[in-house]
C-alpha cells in the first residue's frame, strides 16, 4: 500500500482505541485528540491508566510462560495495536530465538508502525498481517506462510474482543481461530470488565468519543472465551493476579477493571 492511501486511511479527527492505549502506557503515538479523550478518562477512571500497564506487564509473563515453560514457539498476535516496549516477539525471542510470530491488525495506523514489529532474531521470524478478526479462516491461511500451523500455536488477543459488539459473536469468533489450530495450542486473553462503576463509566464516555466501541464484560463472559480448554493456574483472574511474581506485580493492582487467563487445546 502507498504511503498516500495509507494516510488517506487514518483518521486524526476522532480517538483511536490504538493511540489512546498507547498514551496511556507511555508511547509517543496518539494525537491530540486521543490525549484529551485520555485525560478525561482519566479524570472519571484514574484506574484505566493501571488496567493499560497490568495488562501489558501481563503479555510479557503470558508469552514468557508459554515460550518458556510450555515450550511454545508459534505466535499469533491478534489485535497488535500500537508497537511499544517488549513486544510478543521481543520476549518470545529473549526466551526462544528461533520463535517465529505474526502480528495480525487491521488498523491502518497499526500498519504504518508496523516495521517496528518486524525485527527478528538470525534464528525466529516474524511478520505482519492487514487483515481483520471477523475474517478468522483468512487470518489462518495468511498466518500458514509464516506459521507452521500443524505444531502449537500460543493465540494472542489482548483487550481486543471488547471491540466485538456481540458476546456471542465474540465467543464464535475465538472458536474459529482456535478450531484452526492444533492440540497443544494456547489461547492468551486479557480484557477489561463491568467490575466497578468507575470503568463502567469510562467505558461509557470512551463509547461517546466517537472511537469504535469498546465494550465491557463480566468476568464469566471473559471465563467463557476458555470453554473446552484447560486453564492454566491460576485461572481466569485479574491480570496483576496472573503468575505476578514474574513481573513484580505481586500484591499490587487488586482492583484492576481487567481479568485474563491462559488456556491450552486438548
Amino acid at each position: 500500500m502507498s504511503a498516500d492511501r495509507l494516510r488517506d486511511r487514518i483518521d486524526t479527527s476522532t480517538p483511536h482505541s490504538a493511540r489512546f492505549w498507547n498514551y496511556f502506557v507511555g508511547g509517543k503515538d496518539n494525537y491530540e485528540v486521543d490525549r484529551e479523550l485520555g485525560d478525561q478518562i482519566k479524570s472519571i477512571f484514574p484506574g484505566l491508566v493501571d488496567v493499560a500497564v497490568t495488562s501489558r506487564r501481563f503479555l510479557g509473563r503470558a508469552v514468557g510462560y508459554l515460550a518458556g515453560e510450555r515450550g511454545v514457539r508459534q505466535f499469533l498476535d491478534v489485535g497488535t495495536g500500537l508497537p511499544t516496549a517488549d513486544n510478543t516477539h521481543e520476549v518470545a525471542q529473549r526466551v526462544a530465538p528461533d520463535a517465529r510470530i505474526v502480528y495480525v491488525d487491521n488498523d491502518p495506523i497499526v500498519l504504518a508502525h508496523a516495521n517496528a514489529l518486524l525485527t527478528s532474531t538470525a534464528e525466529g521470524r516474524t511478520a505482519y498481517l492487514d487483515a481483520d478478526l471477523y475474517d478468522p479462516e483468512a487470518v489462518l491461511r495468511a498466518a500458514a506462510g509464516t506459521l507452521d500451523l500443524s505444531r502449537p500455536v500460543g493465540l494472542m488477543i489482548l483487550n481486543t474482543l471488547g471491540h466485538v459488539a456481540d458476546y456471542e459473536q465474540a465467543r464464535e469468533l475465538v472458536r474459529r481461530l482456535m478450531a484452526g489450530l492444533p492440540a497443544g495450542s494456547h489461547l492468551v486473553i486479557s480484557d477489561s470488565t463491568a467490575t466497578s462503576e468507575g470503568m463502567i463509566a469510562a467505558s461509557n464516555a470512551y463509547n461517546a468519543s466517537g472511537a469504535v466501541p469498546y465494550h465491557v464484560r463480566t468476568v464469566a463472559e471473559i471465563a467463557g472465551f476458555f470453554e473446552g480448554l484447560d486453564l492454566a493456574e491460576p485461572g481466569v483472574v485479574r491480570v496483576p493476579e496472573w503468575r505476578p511474581e514474574a513481573s513484580g506485580d505481586a500484591g499490587s493492582g487488586a482492583a484492576v477493571d481487567a481479568y485474563c487467563g491462559v488456556g491450552r487445546k486438548p
